[in-house]
């Protein structure tokens, strides 16, 4: 079974993140809503919880009842000597539950362009994610070959995964009012627990969530959410860590990446599909490509 570190150069050479996968040896997504919710029914009663805990706490189910949204993320690793920054656009479908991202990597990194990923529950497809993969191919991987889950290691956490780990939050206080391209949002902040974000998410769509509890060293994983007068989620910060050599507790072996994923036209159409049969590279593979 391959390593993250030779899927995933980009991010070894332009941050640490996949010292989390040297660290570990061997190698959402989140469904829009809870184990196999229908994500068809009607939103328009939707309404922001006046508690802040609850309103935190639905916020990826309000989310995934709205259809589809348009994604941007950005993802920050930061370590004792190096720092990068990973941004995305893309979109995810909460119906089909479904999403594409393209990932643009930083500088310096050992694959150029950008990194296409389609991610769906407990799965997540990648393009251009290594010199060894032929042009044009994809990479199938089940989340639950990478310690993180995939909420970093891909160098943006999808939507699906950044507003399923909500379902975990453990405190939640208002911070005020702001308004957002003329759209007026709740901003909150506290801390979450990913293991019990994906007790309450189940199913396939937990996978990734479950898997980050397991790795990152910080379990009260600080957020702040941006939520509208219908609760539904425009902007979300989490910020997780992990131990960059594994077992050490020092400060200069810890990575922090803080990530970060924007909303926006709630209900538009996302062009996102799964690869075809043909398209997929098999890391088995034992012939050199042609």
């Amino acid at each position: 079974m391959p390593n993250q570190s030779q899927l995933l150069p980009h991010v070894r050479s332009a941050a640490r993140a996949v010292v989390l996968a040297a660290a570990l040896t061997g190698l959402a997504a989140c469904s829009g809503g809870s184990g196999g919710a229908d994500h068809r029914q009607d939103s328009s009663a939707d309404q922001l919880a006046a508690d802040p805990l609850t309103a935190v706490r639905g916020a990826a189910d309000i989310t995934g009842r709205t259809g589809s949204a348009r994604a941007v993320t950005e993802l920050v690793t930061e370590s004792a000597d190096k720092k990068a920054v990973f941004t995305g656009a893309g979109g995810y479908d909460y119906v089909k539950r479904i999403g594409r991202l393209e990932v643009a990597v930083p500088p310096g990194a050992a694959t150029t362009g950008k990194i296409v990923e389609v991610v769906l529950p407990g799965v997540v497809y990648l393009q251009n994610s290594g010199a060894k993969v032929p042009a044009g191919k994809w990479v199938k991987l089940d989340v639950r070959q990478l310690p993180d889950g995939n909420l970093v290691s891909s160098g943006a956490t999808d939507p699906a995964g950044a507003a399923g780990a909500l379902r975990g939050a453990q405190k939640a206080e208002l911070v005020g009012g702001e308004t957002v391209d003329g759209v007026a949002l709740k901003h909150y902040r506290g801390t979450l627990d990913l293991a019990k974000a994906a007790e309450a998410t189940g199913g396939r769509g937990a996978d990734g969530l479950r898997m980050a509890a397991q790795t990152f060293t910080v379990k009260e994983v600080p957020y702040e959410v941006w939520l509208d007068g219908q609760g539904r989620l425009h902007k979300v910060v989490e910020v997780f860590s992990f131990a960059g050599v594994a077992g050490s507790k020092e400060a200069k072996d810890q990575v922090k990446v803080t990530s970060t994923t924007s909303l926006s036209d709630f209900g538009k159409a996302v062009d996102a599909a799964e690869p075809a049969a043909a398209d997929i590279w098999s890391m088995n593979a034992t012939e050199p490509p042609k």
